[in-house]
């Protein structure tokens, strides 16, 4: 069983841990008058201030704060201070996705425990594989918080601020996951040094390079996502109208994509992926703006379409080689919840979820979303096979390990490096004048 070769490809059923992990959520640095009668969703005049007076290293979070007036025509609600619920949606998803992962699934998880999660977790094996769904609620959160995040900021600002954010844990990552399995009693084979060198740029996906990190390819979605958003939101100016045209144009190539049978649409406007980014984006209007058909109807034709490619790709009859028979039904009513959650912080049914602890979640819910899947493995092993632990006792353990390892790479790694390296992109953007 080798990672280089045969762990990491994606299998028959598609390996859905999720990324979900690089997103903010708080709104951008800026200060800004935002609403006019082209933004409104009323068509009248107002002014908004949203104005981000405070940034937190750390995260590269930012406060949400509006200053209106509360009724005028195309005005909005004032929104929290922070969207701390949605911190807690964050972690929620990611460990929905180890509990996949860990108990969920087949495949190399089956070599850590000695056997089949199936047996290990024979009651609760058919609740774990629903949890690969934590990945389209990643997505909706991003596409919330990416628009947030991107609205008002100059393009240079929004391209550090992602970079920043991305890079500093995942090359830890990377490292350590490599230089574990480069170790000799480690039953799992690492990548070539070649490979491993590939993988630190995030682009060993389109190249066909082996992974270090399965829950990569998670990534690389995301990164085409930012891309879209910056090229045709955040380089020409967000507004209300250009955020809408994004997100009609983006549904309707989406579409025509995944019948052209063009390689190329596939990989750059993401059909199966592409509602739940769009639905975010929807849901952020309308917390941004209140309530609108225009927005509503983005995020309905958004979870119409999530649904479907969700029941597509992840549905399996019952069957002799699969444990993790998924109802269609089921799925639907996940995706559904998704969507909801999301909805409710965007209406601010949630500002109630103000606990800092959810701060800390969120901080930590990216460095745990990478190191959970492989380095879970190895946890496994030693817990159940080595020290002879029960299944029940290795699971909570194992995640637990998890995240204090996300602890110290996000207080050792992310937030020493991560504002060293958004500070220089910024220098290095205005030297040269871009942005």
């Amino acid at each position: 069983m080798t990672v280089g070769n045969t762990a990491l490809q994606p299998p028959p059923e598609p390996d859905v841990s999720g990324p979900q992990g690089p997103c903010d959520t708080r709104a951008p640095l800026s200060t800004r008058t935002a609403v006019n009668s082209r933004d409104s969703p009323t068509g009248g005049t107002g002014t908004a201030t949203a104005t981000d007076p405070a940034t937190d290293p750390a995260t590269d979070q930012h406060s949400d704060r509006a200053q209106l007036t509360p009724g005028a025509p195309g005005t909005r609600r004032t929104p929290p201070v922070r969207l701390r619920a949605l911190d807690g949606l964050r972690l929620l998803a990611a460990l929905m996705v180890a509990a996949y992962h860990y108990g969920g699934r087949d495949g190399e998880i089956s070599e850590a425990w000695g056997s089949s999660p199936g047996r290990q977790f024979p009651s609760l094996s058919q609740l774990f594989a629903y949890g690969c769904l934590g990945v389209q609620i990643f997505f909706i959160i991003s596409g919330f918080v990416i628009c947030m995040s991107g609205w008002g900021r100059p393009l240079r600002h929004f391209f550090a601020s992602r970079v920043s954010r991305l890079f500093p844990a995942y090359w830890a990552a990377v490292i350590l996951v490599t230089a574990v399995f480069a170790l000799p009693w480690i039953a799992y084979e690492a990548v070539s040094p070649s490979d491993a060198l590939v993988n630190l740029t995030m682009l060993q996906q389109p190249l066909g390079v082996d992974r270090v990190l399965g829950v990569c390819w998670t990534l690389w979605a995301e990164v085409r996502f930012y891309a879209l958003f910056a090229l045709f939101v955040v380089l020409p100016g967000a507004s209300r109208q250009r955020v809408v045209l994004f997100c009609a144009l983006w549904t309707l190539g989406a579409a025509i994509a995944a019948t052209a049978d063009l390689p190329v649409l596939d990989i750059v406007l993401m059909p199966e992926y592409a509602p739940f980014f769009i639905g975010g984006v929807g849901l952020y209007l309308i917390h941004r703006f209140g309530h609108d058909v225009t927005a509503w109807g983005i995020v309905g034709f958004s979870w119409l379409l999530g649904q479907h490619y969700a029941v597509d790709r992840l549905w399996h009859p019952p069957d002799p080689d699969y444990f993790s028979y998924r109802s269609s039904l089921t799925i639907v009513a996940v995706v559904t919840l998704g969507f909801a959650a999301v909805a409710a912080v965007a209406l601010g049914k949630l500002r109630w979820a103000d606990w800092r602890w959810l701060t800390v979640a969120g901080a930590l819910t990216y460095p745990f979303y990478l190191v959970h899947e492989h380095l879970g493995w190895v946890t496994v092993a030693v817990l159940h096979r080595g020290l002879g632990l029960p299944a029940w006792l290795v699971f909570p353990l194992t995640i637990g390990t998890m995240l204090l390892l996300a602890w110290l790479l996000h207080r050792f790694v992310e937030r020493p490096l991560a504002p060293k390296v958004r500070n220089g992109l910024l220098r290095s953007a205005k030297t040269s004048g871009s942005g």
